[in-house]
């Protein structure tokens, strides 16, 4: 099993949030196989985000509030998905709108890319009933993020439309088999040109993206904006873009919109909070500016197992003037 730790910014950190652009030595976080991972986003106010609602129980009426959409990456390797569902606002509203899985990886098998989850991913969605459904039925969203595995496969090298395709299909047979509401895409630790693969093109991501919407017309697709993905869907049509229901900054303890052709304020999460990292005024801070710049999603990663209610508190009161409770 690979172990896969994110690490935010630590020391600069306070210079940057007052920085409207991330500096170049600004570093993403750690992957599934023990290296620094990226970003995450999600579209929309409030908590009824989204395109579709997941399979099994459809969701009860929950109380509402008003704000960005808030995500919350869980490291399932060391920590459980089902904790998101754990804290709801003074309202009983959720504190948490879109719960991600990090991480399932692509895999090289010598010919094409594969989709590969290693055991504690897997066990997180053998395990529905406990971690996914109960998600589910209070209204939160649950989506798998997917990236690369130091094999050369990624989602910015597939050589024709037929292997994105290819790829899509793993992908939204993998959505359908575990009912989750959609996945997340991540171009880091592909390590492109091992094995012989070939080099990032300009197509690879948009071809992707086109096909996991046409065989996904319901689901959530989210970005992490990093990697030569993140290059190519800069200067892309719009047409590609708009198909995304959200992007994020990968950077922690940083705050910078990505800029995507397509997508509006309303998809994207400047801010970027490692919740085991990021020191709490830096995340009240840059939640203060996403509620002053009038974007619709706020990032966070690393929600660790236990009681955090103090942390997520302080940027909720911020963000939908409520503290937040664990329970």
């Amino acid at each position: 099993m690979k172990k896969s730790m994110k690490f935010g910014i630590a020391a600069a950190i306070v210079a940057m949030v007052a920085a409207p652009m991330v500096p170049a030595a600004a570093s993403a976080a750690p992957s599934p196989t023990g290296i620094e991972h990226g970003k995450g986003a999600a579209h929309g106010v409030g908590h009824a985000v989204g395109r579709g609602v997941g399979h099994g129980k459809q969701p009860h009426a929950a109380p509402t509030k008003t704000g960005p959409t808030s995500i919350a990456y869980v490291e399932v390797n060391n920590d459980e998905l089902s904790n998101v569902g754990r804290y709801t606002l003074a309202n009983g509203a959720n504190a948490f709108d879109v719960a991600i899985i990090f991480a399932s990886n692509i895999n090289w098998d010598g010919t094409k890319a594969v989709l590969s989850n290693n055991d504690k991913v897997q066990a997180t969605l053998d395990d529905a009933a406990t971690q996914i459904r109960p998600l589910q039925a209070k209204g939160i969203k649950v989506s798998l993020s997917i990236l690369g595995n130091h094999q050369g496969a990624g989602i910015a090298n597939f050589p024709t439309q037929a292997a994105a395709e290819d790829f899509a299909s793993q992908v939204s047979a993998t959505v359908t088999k575990y009912g989750l509401d959609g996945v997340d895409l991540d171009d880091e630790y592909s390590d492109y040109g091992t094995n012989g693969t070939p080099q990032p093109n300009q197509q690879s991501i948009g071809w992707l993206i086109s096909a996991l919407r046409a065989d996904m017309p319901g689901k959530l697709i989210s970005f992490y904006d990093i990697g030569p993905a993140s290059s190519a869907l800069s200067t892309s049509s719009s047409a590609i873009g708009s198909q995304l229901d959200y992007a994020w900054n990968p950077y922690y303890g940083s705050y910078s919109a990505p800029s995507i052709p397509g997508l509006s304020k309303s998809a994207l999460s400047a801010a970027a909070v490692d919740i085991q990292n990021t020191p709490q005024a830096t995340a009240v801070s840059l939640a203060e500016r996403t509620k002053a710049d009038g974007y619709g999603v706020f990032m966070t990663y690393n929600l660790p197992g236990g009681d955090e209610s103090a942390y997520v508190s302080s940027f909720t009161a911020v963000l939908y003037g409520q503290a937040a409770t664990y329970r």
